[in-house]
């Protein structure tokens, strides 16, 4: 796992981050430990609006939310005593914009143990932007299943949804 969220655009709402920096350079917003207290934040969370954490199902979008969701699944086993399962899907090929894009995309691995079948979903992932990930995700996840529900964990939101 990276040990913290850079970037380079302006955020007056970071808590974490570091002092100004010159123009044009990236800045820390989140340092290790505090993508690990945040974590832990968000994992408190789904167990506080999961009814059933039995049929609970983490699903990271690579690559950033590979490490988050495994640090979830960690957090969560140790608040519940359960250990979630966790798949990766990669929804490079439900993109809306492959069209635009000049080169061919690559393909990441896509690992899901089980379906998703009446499984309370949560989508994690480390950056949301524009949102077109998420809906990408959506669209591949009924791939697999049909979700009770399905919730987005992002460690980050941008706010710039199209």
């Amino acid at each position: 796992m990276p040990n913290s969220v850079s970037s380079s655009a302006p955020n007056p709402d970071a808590r974490a981050s570091t002092a100004p920096s010159a123009p044009g350079s990236e800045r820390v917003i989140l340092d290790d430990a505090a993508i690990r207290r945040a974590l832990m934040r968000i994992a408190h969370e789904i167990v506080e609006r999961t009814d059933r954490i039995d049929r609970l199902y983490l699903v990271a979008i690579p690559n950033g939310g590979v490490p988050l969701g495994r640090i979830l699944v960690e957090n969560l086993a140790s608040l519940t005593g359960q250990t979630v399962p966790m798949g990766i899907l990669d929804t490079t090929l439900y993109r809306d914009d492959l069209a635009t894009r000049s080169s061919r995309p690559r393909l990441r691995k896509t690992e899901m143990p089980s379906s998703v079948d009446d499984r309370a979903v949560v989508i994690v992932e480390d950056v949301v932007s524009t949102g077109r990930t998420i809906r990408a995700g959506m669209d591949a996840l009924m791939d697999f299943g049909r979700p009770r529900n399905v919730r987005v964990m992002a460690l980050v939101d941008r706010g710039h949804r199209e």
